[in-house]
């Protein structure tokens, strides 16, 4: 069995067995490496290479945490939240409340990839006051992670602005002319539109289906983990917002979440909302938080160094294209489903379209594919197990806000459903524009 295939269905499984994805990831990592062919020593050499290049994105982490819990000592999030609760009790409709907070945290997610790109620095900011709300409505926390990993997304696969015009210019279409094909006539909104339908599709589906029934959360763990009733005063509201809005500006200005993190931090400090002697106390509270996101992440690049270490991504990509000769339909689904393998093995889709573009895009010429179809093709490959990976920060970034209290497990309450509703679709959508265009 080829090493990158081996690797990734061992990792996936092992997490589905209820095997922690640290180690998961670690134990697919070392599997992958000896099938493909190298010495334990240079497996774990290519693992410690890879995770330096994850360390940069955990120090992130552990400083958006710092910078979070900062927010919820200032009082604002749960004033918010305050302010939805009293409307619940004042007999405003359950319902709207609902509907409200998900509209808000969709196109809050989808902003953060173009109109103000700060990815997923926004998720622990802004998800954990919303908790004891959340489990007031009885609103499965399920589909707010559904909610959210479409708005990470599908924006970048659809809209050539902010993280979108990296993926769909800089990437996709740049490395399909890099191999020979002539996409300057090529609207790539056209060519994404039905696989970006897919994903709407999924999204549907898992709040109008899969996830509308109540579900009941101990209110008792969120005020524990939360400190829902927080002191809120004049000076801490306008210091929280200042800190909010200067952190964004200098992630935006430097491009660095850590940075952002750590002037959004010093501002509580210095304008003392955060007590200097309570300062080391708040910081390491925030890394705890999350201790466990950073550690994914740090691993996930170690496994992905891995799985370039072996030379089988590229042997994988030929041979699914080899295998169905001139059936274009089959041809398709094989070059989809192991853009989905590669993607989840890796954790980026950025990454997984120069991978396969070289192969990809003479097989689409010799098949007789239009260039707005290969694009289609290969778009929808990279960007399938995005969602739905566990390695991927479309569910790590989700799952750090949803579980700070515990009650949120990242394999069954993100992975599982968002790679679902959101993959299979997407294949499905990707296969019709292929047929299509």
């Amino acid at each position: 069995m080829n090493a990158v295939l081996l690797a990734v269905l061992l990792m996936l499984g092992l997490s589905l067995a209820r095997t922690h994805v640290v180690i998961s990831l670690l134990i697919g990592a070392i599997a992958g490496g000896l099938a493909g062919g190298l010495p334990l020593a240079d497996t774990l050499a290519a693992f410690n290479q890879g995770i330096t290049g994850g360390a940069s994105v955990a120090l992130s982490y552990a400083l958006l945490g710092a910078f979070a819990v900062a927010i919820a000592k200032s009082g604002l999030p749960h004033a918010l939240a305050d302010a939805a609760l009293a409307r619940l009790q004042q007999g405003h409709a359950a319902g709207t409340l609902k509907w409200g907070l998900l509209l808000v945290l969709a196109l809050v997610s989808v902003s953060s990839q173009n109109l103000i790109p700060i990815h997923i620095a926004f998720i622990p900011l802004l998800v954990p006051p919303l908790l004891f709300v959340i489990a007031k409505l009885k609103l499965d926390r399920r589909a707010v992670a559904c909610v959210m990993t479409f708005g990470l997304v599908t924006p970048y696969m659809l809209l050539p602005v902010g993280f979108g015009d990296i993926f769909l210019k800089q990437i996709l279409l740049a490395n399909i002319a890099k191999a020979g094909m002539d996409v300057s006539g090529v609207n790539v909104m056209h060519a994404m539109a039905i696989p970006a339908a897919g994903m709407l599709a999924g999204l549907l589906i898992a709040l109008f289906v899969s996830y509308r029934k109540p579900r009941h959360y101990d209110l008792g763990r969120i005020e524990q983990s939360e400190r829902t009733h927080a002191k809120v005063s004049r000076k801490s509201l306008v210091t929280a917002l200042a800190a909010i809005v200067a952190a964004f500006s200098v992630q935006l200005y430097t491009g660095s979440m850590i940075m952002g993190a750590l002037v959004g931090f010093l501002l509580f400090i210095a304008t003392g909302v955060v007590r200097w002697r309570d300062a080391d106390d708040v910081f390491t509270e925030g890394m705890k938080m999350m201790a466990m996101i950073g550690f994914i992440m740090i691993t996930a690049q170690g496994f992905a160094e891995v799985l370039k270490a072996t030379g089988q991504i590229a042997p994988l990509v030929s041979a699914s294209a080899e295998l169905f000769g001139h059936n274009r339909a089959l041809a398709v689904f094989a070059m989809l489903l192991v853009g989905l393998f590669v993607t989840m093995g890796i954790g980026s889709s950025f990454s997984t379209v120069p991978i396969i573009a070289a192969i990809y895009v003479p097989l689409c010429a010799a098949l007789g594919f239009s260039p707005l179809a290969t694009v289609a093709i290969i778009g929808t490959a990279g960007a399938l197990g995005d969602a739905g990976s566990p390695a991927s920060d479309s569910t790590l970034g989700p799952t750090a806000g949803l579980n700070v209290d515990g009650q949120h497990d990242h394999i069954r309450d993100t992975v599982i459903p968002t790679f679902l509703h959101y993959n299979l679709p997407l294949m499905a959508a990707g296969w019709v524009a292929a047929m299509v265009l």
